[in-house]
């Protein structure tokens, strides 16, 4: 072990010594040739076997069970100078941002739906929903900044509106890139809420809104958090409560444990998506691709993860609760939740009473949080109803009914 770090340690000293060699070749190159340097190392001699040539991989191979052809893009938001007043770029770096962006193919006259992972994951998540959806729409699925084969510009974010206005901004600097409107928003969990913020400030774009068990419909004051305030008395409790506000994330528990993270991540996706799953349990190659895409994501550098504390309080309550901005609303809304979801789909009822645009709630039967992975058929007809003023009559496509058998609206 004690050669091993004293190898690792010489190879750094060459890499700084290469680096300054390069000294006066420009910033992009010299970034560019490090962090291929860096990718070439073999995997035993970094502590964290990860890198966004890694990611990228993984996902390409995760991808490889999706039958539709796609095209893997980085798409460049843009940059700016150190101390730049928009938030993504307060950095001592003024190099490009880029959001990586999978599209898949379709018919010419499909809508768009544009997809949005949640924390903790990235758009490989949605694996098992590509073929079924670009069957009848132009699915554009992305990774967040700051998360997954994205950008991660170090977390400079101070308060909860400088958090949003990261995801936010980094969101419609993308939709200009790529020029895109009038197109369907679906958000997963954290991502329903960051797409339920972008829409409330350019709804414009938006035609309809998808919320997929969205985070942030309820507050401490709500009164729903009774449980969590006599849990956070308890020793137990105020010990979690302070490691939530010192913004340790369950990332940080997968670098710490450096070469034995994969196998920690191998202990949850086999738990959360094979033995304890509520719905279609993963086949073996599903696990064994999911796992490997999701320690390369979560082990990768700290950045859009480093937003919790600022957007939820202790026990995944907002901060600046959705609820609280449902009479603003001005895109029509389906809220699709799992049966077994641990989000209560009871704060969407909540919004939906003071909201001025037609909403609807539809719960799936089979599925937990994960519902596009637990029922990922149950998932598609939600989606498809959801959508139905949308999708043409086709005669290659089956037809959508009144309302898809098995499912129930709340």
């Amino acid at each position: 072990m004690n050669r091993l770090r004293l190898r690792w340690s010489r190879i750094m000293a060459e890499e700084i010594s290469k680096s300054a060699d390069v000294g006066s070749s420009s910033a992009a190159t010299s970034t560019a040739s490090v962090a291929k340097s860096r990718a070439l190392w073999p995997s035993v001699l970094r502590w964290i076997p990860t890198s966004t040539d890694h990611i990228i991989a993984s996902e390409k191979r995760l991808l490889s069970i999706v039958k539709t052809p796609y095209v893997q893009e980085q798409v460049n938001i843009g940059s700016g100078p150190p101390g730049s007043k928009i938030r993504w770029f307060r950095s001592s770096s003024d190099e490009p941002r880029f959001i990586n962006t999978v599209s898949f193919d379709s018919k010419s006259d499909s809508p768009t739906l544009v997809m949005v992972h949640g924390y903790g994951a990235s758009q490989g998540f949605f694996f098992r929903n590509f073929n079924a959806l670009a069957s009848r729409f132009r699915v554009i699925a992305i990774d967040q900044l700051g998360w997954g084969g994205s950008s991660r510009p170090d977390f400079t974010c101070k308060s909860t509106e400088e958090t949003e206005a990261w995801f936010i901004d980094s969101l419609e600097e993308w939709r200009k890139a790529k020029n895109l409107s009038n197109f369907i928003l679906l958000g997963h969990s954290f991502g329903g809420y960051v797409a339920a913020k972008y829409a409330l400030k350019h709804p414009e774009h938006v035609k309809h809104l998808i919320l997929v068990g969205p985070a942030g419909f309820s507050s401490e004051a709500d009164g729903m958090s009774e449980r969590i305030t006599r849990f956070r008395a308890t020793w137990k409790g105020a010990l979690l409560n302070y490691l939530w506000e010192s913004n340790f994330t369950p990332q940080k528990i997968v670098r710490g444990l450096g070469p034995w993270g994969p196998k920690l991540v191998q202990k949850y996706t086999t738990a959360r998506f094979s033995s304890y799953s509520t719905g279609n349990v993963l086949t073996e190659e599903e696990s064994k691709l999911l796992t490997d895409y999701v320690y390369h994501t979560l082990a990768a550098k700290a950045s859009g993860e480093l937003c919790l504390k600022y957007i939820f309080s202790f026990g995944a309550f907002a901060r600046m609760p959705l609820l609280h901005s449902a009479s603003e609303w001005k895109v029509p809304t389906t809220f699709i939740y799992g049966h077994e979801d641990w989000m209560n789909y009871q704060g969407a009822q909540e919004a939906r009473k003071n909201m001025k645009v037609p909403c609807e709630i539809i719960r799936v039967p089979q599925a937990g949080h994960f519902v596009f992975i637990d029922n990922h058929s149950g998932f598609h007809s939600a989606v498809f109803y959801a959508c139905r003023r949308f999708l043409s009559p086709n005669s290659d496509k089956e037809s959508i009914p009144d309302f898809p058998e098995g499912l129930t609206i709340a």
